[in-house]
């Protein structure tokens, strides 16, 4: 997958969040969760890239930002993706200091070999972000254009 994409559509930003979660189902991460952390703008299109990347991971739910909740979990069947059990859906916007997450047991779930997990607003908890988290940047190029830059 290439490191900067230039999607021009809500749907071009789906089929690449899309293509995202199968390239991640095929390898095996060991030891370790595979967390993603987003960073944008409001509106930049870390949702709309979610959305695809769980119809990818093949969740059937509806992806909505979980802004208020703050964290939603989603279980696998394991008949269809037997190296994961979870994908985490979790949205920073509205935290204000990284211990809010620690109680939520964040550590626990981006420790887990059994999850993934998706961080929107990960820069506002850059310090207790994972080492080995996989960053995706989004930036507005028009208002129908974005730039995806994806950097291990």
């Amino acid at each position: 997958m290439k490191k900067e994409n230039i999607t021009s559509s809500f749907v071009q930003t789906k089929k690449l969040g899309e293509k995202f979660a199968k390239e991640i189902l095929k390898k095996r991460v060991k030891k370790r969760a595979f967390v993603i952390g987003l960073e944008g703008k409001l509106g930049a299109g870390k949702t709309c890239f979610l959305q695809g990347f769980a119809k990818g991971l093949r969740i059937k739910e509806k992806i909505l930002s979980p802004t208020f909740v703050i964290m939603k979990r989603f279980q696998f069947n394991n008949l269809t993706i037997k190296q994961f059990n979870n994908f985490y859906h979790i949205d920073c916007y509205r935290i204000e200091r990284p211990k809010e997450l620690l109680d939520l047991s964040f550590r626990e779930i981006t420790s887990s070999p059994k999850n993934i997990v998706a961080v929107e607003w990960a820069d506002k908890i850059k310090r207790i972000m994972p080492k080995h988290t996989f960053w995706i940047k989004f930036k507005f190029i028009n208002e129908k254009k974005r730039k995806i830059t994806l950097k291990d």
